[in-house]
């Protein structure tokens, strides 16, 4: 277990016994891609994999913290945060913010572990947020809230690490529940439940590529969609409906119109998917999942051949409701509703399809 070997490393690493473990999940996200950042909405879930840290407090403000993802260590002092260029960053960030709100912090040390693919579009940088921002509510006078702190989490992304993510991963990260998908309204930070119908399961498929959201096209998707808005005088892509986009899309480049074609339809395609999933119509879901997908390659061009080519080897599997690739894009992993009773067949079957076709492809 995880969690064990985190309290493990902790003694191996710090010689003594830590106070507290937390655990951090990551997500996976049914529907509703790249919307966060547009006020709209998404629809993800929390997975089993998750990252944990097991602390004690300090009595001054260092924190000192060993990572297993590398086995590396970190250190720094909260009066004196510097950018590190590496995964400290993430929790340096999120105590950044946290100062400027005006709480007082106060310092820990901890060993970290996690079984989330870094690189997946599992979110594991905003695992890390989330359980940073956690450890410091622990041993600091302040109170945790999940809303405030995944706000404090993407703050951190956007304005310490440089990734112009939007509130999605931070806010399924510290808000969600067992068994159950959330229709997230990113503009107002509500939520309500979506259960996935016991009859099917959700799986994710990971390609094993990997991408580096920061230095990717990642954030020029972002750019392209606030331009978009401005265009048509509204704050955000989620307040533009479909037929004024349509008779407006002269005022457009044609990349520029496609990519705000995804965003205003996968908004449409979310809240349909929510309402699917409460009416137990798994057909309807997975068919708009295959339109997601067929979306982000076409319109927002964030798939590549491998997202592609594990979309294809799963919807050829029999059980197989839908699929799509998740996550920011540009490798990565995707995600899969299937029948319950077909799952480990699926899985032996989509596994072989995909690895036939990088074999040929030479992907």
């Amino acid at each position: 277990m995880i969690g064990s070997d985190t309290v493990e490393a902790f003694r191996e690493h710090f010689g003594t016994e830590p106070d507290l473990l937390i655990r951090s999940p990551g997500r996976v996200n049914l529907i509703g891609e790249h919307t966060d950042y547009n006020d709209g909405f998404v629809l993800p879930l929390a997975i089993e994999r998750a990252l944990w840290i097991a602390l004690r407090s300090r009595p001054d403000d260092t924190v000192r913290m060993w990572s297993g993802m590398g086995d590396q260590r970190a250190e720094f002092s909260l009066s004196a945060l510097t950018h590190s260029g590496g995964w400290s960053d993430y929790v340096q960030g999120v105590a950044n913010e946290l100062q400027r709100t005006g709480k007082e912090l106060r310092g820990w040390e901890g060993a970290i572990l996690s079984d989330i693919p870094t690189g997946a579009g599992l979110s594991s940088s905003a695992a890390l947020e989330l359980a940073a921002a956690r450890a410091f509510s622990e041993v600091s006078p302040f109170v945790w809230d999940p809303v405030e702190m995944a706000v404090i989490g993407q703050r951190a992304e956007n304005n310490w690490v440089g990734m112009k993510c939007g509130i999605m991963d931070q806010l399924i990260c510290a808000a969600g529940h067992q068994d159950q998908a959330l229709l997230i309204d990113c503009r107002a930070l509500t939520w309500t439940p979506a259960a996935v119908p016991s009859a099917a399961i959700v799986v994710v498929l990971d390609t094993s590529t990997r991408r580096e959201l920061v230095g990717s096209a990642y954030n020029e998707r972002v750019t392209a969609c606030e331009e978009a808005a401005a265009v048509f005088g509204v704050a955000a892509l989620r307040d533009l409906d479909w037929d004024t986009l349509d008779e407006g899309r002269y005022r457009l480049e044609p990349v520029a119109f496609r990519r705000a074609r995804h965003v205003v339809l996968e908004n449409e395609r979310t809240l349909a998917m929510a309402n699917a999933l409460n009416r137990r119509d798994l057909t309807e879901a997975g068919e708009l999942m295959q339109a997601s997908h067929d979306s982000m390659r076409d319109d927002f061009e964030i798939s590549s051949a491998a997202l592609d080519a594990m979309v294809e080897a799963a919807m050829a599997s029999p059980g197989c409701y839908g699929a799509r690739m998740t996550g920011g894009g540009f490798g990565g992993s995707c995600v899969a509703l299937i029948a319950a009773d077909r799952v480990d067949a699926f899985v032996s079957e989509t596994l072989a399809r995909y690895q036939a076709a990088i074999a040929t492809k030479q992907l």
